[in-house]
């Protein structure tokens, strides 16, 4: 056991398709290539951040996910270990009932933080812990928003995701003003952006314009084997280095912020 509890990362936005599972999943890699103890959950119900690192079929988690997790009141019996350095919580489809459980099973005194109650007895265990989030404002989202150290806000170069920003903000804000006062925002990542596209580029900038603050320098470009990594997945994957070129910015400067 460690002496320093894990600093914990969420990875989200309230909008689908911007790369948060590809951005967690490679920062989760780079972390324990780093040999670093890093633990994964998976908060989505569509599993995939658990696809891509375990490469098994969600299928194969069936009663073993973070659902059971919950229900358990803790993920020690619920970790997967990829590697020495790199554990999974997996999520399947069931995840989805977690709001119905909370409010009539479970008996948490805080729905809010029931993602942090049952990662304390592993806090001491990792360096990091990643939460990978669903696309939209449900209790997996808020449960790791509220369970964090950190975020990262996810947004691919266009007008939904633009103004789906402030939306994520704002559940950030509330779970500092309620539940999280030590919460900080660690940065916006913008993903997707195509540089044939004037309108990608203007997005790009606009968001630099809204919150200078808070933008990565790095912008992740659409490149087709960032694209296939969900297909050949992050350990034998003959382009990998191409794919992680821009990540490595990215994760360069996160260190310099975490």
């Amino acid at each position: 056991m460690g002496e320093q509890r894990a600093k914990i990362i969420t990875v989200g936005i309230q909008k689908g398709g911007c790369g948060k599972t590809t951005t967690s999943g490679i920062l989760a890699y780079f972390l324990s290539q780093d040999k670093n103890k890093v633990l994964v959950v998976d908060m989505d119900s569509q599993g995939n951040v658990t696809d891509l690192l375990t490469q098994e079929d969600v299928e194969y988690f069936e009663e073993k996910t973070v659902l059971e997790a919950f229900k358990d009141g803790s993920v020690e019996e619920y970790i997967y270990q990829v590697n020495d350095y790199l554990h999974v919580v997996p999520a399947d489809d069931y995840l989805a009932t977690l709001a119905k459980l909370l409010y009539t099973e479970m008996n948490y005194k805080n729905q809010n933080l029931a993602l942090k109650e049952i990662l304390e007895p592993v806090i001491y265990d990792y360096d990091y812990i990643i939460i990978d989030t669903p696309p939209s404002l449900s209790e997996p989202m808020v449960n790791a928003v509220c369970a964090s150290d950190y975020v990262i806000v996810l947004a691919e170069s266009s007008k939904w995701a633009f103004t789906a920003v402030p939306r994520f903000l704002e559940t950030v804000e509330y779970a500092q003003a309620h539940v999280n006062p030590d919460l900080k925002v660690l940065g916006l990542l913008r993903t997707m952006n195509d540089t044939r596209r004037a309108d990608s580029k203007a997005f790009v900038d606009l968001m630099e314009e809204y919150w200078p603050d808070i933008c990565f320098d790095v912008v992740i470009k659409r490149k087709a084997s960032i694209g296939r990594i969900s297909m050949e997945g992050l350990f034998n994957n003959k382009e990998l280095s191409s794919a992680l070129e821009q990540y490595k910015l990215f994760y360069k400067e996160l260190k310099e912020r975490v």
